[in-house]
């Protein structure tokens, strides 16, 4: 007899042994068993999860004449007939190459037969989302009132192209993608019933590849058992998926991660020039990356990867020193380069152009690559305040937030004189690097060191009350800390009483929030950089007329007096 894949050879032939799909296997036990058998089923769902299994499966169970716990017995002659493929009372239609309008109409009369041995008459009509529109319109009458000996069973991985008119006549069933531990467990018991011995880490490679899909696991676990003469090793698998070094992907996700443009390039075109494909490379780098995400996340990191020991100490050494923004962002970028790779007509290029971006974030404006920049300095300024003997010139010319004065309803301090900070010069190793600077070279003072665009004194001149607004609202806008404040102040309406400045608005909300405390003093920090020494939030609803207004402001600034309104 001619060889046979492990997926054949191994394919269930009763519902306990089908690999999960708990929820669809005990609804169609039940029918059998209390005898409630549909007229239409739908099975769809992901490639290798049983669909065409679990149909065979149904259609011998439905006419076994001693069925066993729902599951057909395989001794009568009706299960031995429809074993050997003799029986003529299920059909096996693929859609794929019979998807015309006559194929259809010579179902429907062929279905008016009676069945020859059995109850029922099964037709499985495999990937029927592949039938034309008027195919779909022949069978569509006959699959809502068949015949009572007549069952169809359709399967489909793309059930979104199928017709409303065919999904409402039938029982739809979605099949699930099997998890990873079933996926070990099933390739664990072919390869022990074949007598092949293994490796743990090299059953979880297999079945990590098969991504959810019995089928593909088992064909993945066919090639490498046929590679391996001897015990299967967990680098047999990955030289049967034609993956790259793993040492080699460590060492380039390392280089990414530490920013290291010139080594990412260098190992990644090393890489190339072995003949390596590139969108198997980007597959490789995101799973790598995807371990690191793991062990940086999970506490029971360790059992899920499941990898040699050596391998995983060298992702649990990446994911301890690597940075949570960095990471997230790194891996978007290659996902977005796998899946730029289908339009490209050079993969390499497109490749090389996202481990540059990675390793550049300096040269990126996307939001997580600034993230990225200000957590680094963060941690640079935490490592100064932790190792004060740190030399001077070495210390970046970054000054923590929390030297900034205490934000408070008062005149702004001098401007302080512009911080001088050693920079080092470029060695010029990379081309992407920044022209060398002198060593002595003034830094931009941040915003709140920088010398009032208002100067301060005992009164603001009528033209510096026109216009003291927006700046006030430009130092809020160049400010990273005060997004939220810069937004709540965009709509607010300005008036002075003699020095004193009056922020109104009519949205209750916005008053509640620019009146919390810490708001209150962050703005008195800012409004005094500018000369302003008093001012106030209001709320004034709308529709308010000029004479409430004056009245509100009488009242507001003789508190004590008695008001009457004549």
């Amino acid at each position: 007899m001619a060889y046979l894949a492990f997926y054949r050879t191994f394919r269930p032939t009763s519902f306990d042994t089908v690999v999960r799909q708990e929820h669809i296997v005990r609804i169609l036990k039940n029918q059998i068993e209390s005898g409630k058998i549909g007229h239409a089923y739908l099975f769809c769902g992901p490639r290798g999860t049983g669909k065409t299994t679990l149909a065979k499966i149904f259609a011998r169970a439905i006419n076994c004449e001693n069925p066993q716990n729902g599951s057909p017995c395989g001794k009568c002659a009706t299960c031995r007939a429809l074993a050997e493929g003799s029986s003529l009372d299920i059909s096996e239609i693929d859609a794929a190459s019979n998807n015309g309008v006559d194929e259809m109409r010579d179902l429907r009369e062929k279905v008016q037969y009676p069945p020859v041995a059995g109850k029922y008459k099964v037709y499985i009509i495999d990937e029927v989302h592949m039938l034309t529109q008027s195919a779909f319109n022949a069978v569509l009458k006959t699959l809502e009132e068949p015949p009572r000996h007549a069952v169809f069973i359709l399967a489909t991985t793309e059930p979104q192209k199928i017709p409303a008119t065919i999904l409402s006549r039938c029982m739809r069933f979605d099949f699930k993608l099997i998890p990873q531990k079933d996926l070990e467990e099933l390739i664990k018991s072919v390869l022990t019933k074949t007598g092949k011995e293994f490796e743990n880490e090299a059953v979880s490679a297999i079945a990590r590849a098969g991504a959810g899909s019995a089928r593909d696991s088992l064909s993945i676990a066919d090639m490498c058992a046929s590679y391996s003469t001897g015990k299967l090793t967990y680098s047999d698998v990955t030289a049967v998926l034609g993956s790259a070094d793993f040492v080699k992907i460590a060492e380039i996700c390392r280089y990414i991660l530490a920013e290291d443009e010139n080594g990412a390039f260098t190992a990644v075109e090393e890489i190339l020039s072995t003949g390596k494909s590139v969108g198997v490379l980007v597959k490789d780098l995101l799973s790598f990356l995807n371990y690191v995400a793991i062990a940086k996340v999970c506490r029971n990191s360790r059992e899920i990867i499941n990898l040699p020991e050596e391998t995983y100490s060298a992702v649990a050494e990446i994911a301890k020193n690597c940075n949570g923004h960095k990471l997230l962002r790194v891996t978007e970028i290659l996902a977005q380069a796998e899946n730029d790779l289908r339009y490209s007509t050079s993969g390499r290029i497109t490749l090389e152009t996202a481990v540059l971006k990675c390793s550049l974030p300096e040269q990126d404006y996307n939001i997580d690559a600034l993230i990225g920049k200000i957590d680094s300095l963060e941690r640079e300024l935490k490592n100064l305040k932790l190792n004060p003997s740190v030399p001077q010139a070495q210390k970046p010319a970054v000054q923590a937030e929390e030297s900034r004065p205490a934000p408070a309803v008062r005149a702004a301090e001098p401007a302080q004189p512009p911080v001088k900070a050693a920079l080092v010069e470029d060695d010029g190793v990379s081309p992407f690097s920044q022209p060398a600077q002198k060593k002595e070279e003034a830094v931009q003072p941040v915003l709140w060191e920088q010398t009032p665009a208002v100067a301060p004194s005992g009164s603001l001149s009528e033209n510096d009350k026109r216009t003291v607004f927006g700046k006030i609202i430009k130092s809020l806008r160049t400010t990273h800390k005060n997004a939220v404040l810069f937004t709540l102040c965009m709509d607010l309406e300005t008036e002075f009483e003699g020095d004193k400045l009056i922020f109104i608005t009519d949205n209750e909300s916005v008053y509640k929030a620019l009146n919390r405390a810490d708001n209150y003093n962050f703005m008195g920090g800012v409004v005094a950089e500018f000369g302003i020494t008093e001012y106030e939030i209001r709320y004034r609803p709308k529709g308010e007329s000029d004479f409430d207004k004056a009245l509100g402001e009488l009242k507001n600034n003789f508190g004590g007096t008695n008001i009457t309104i004549k």
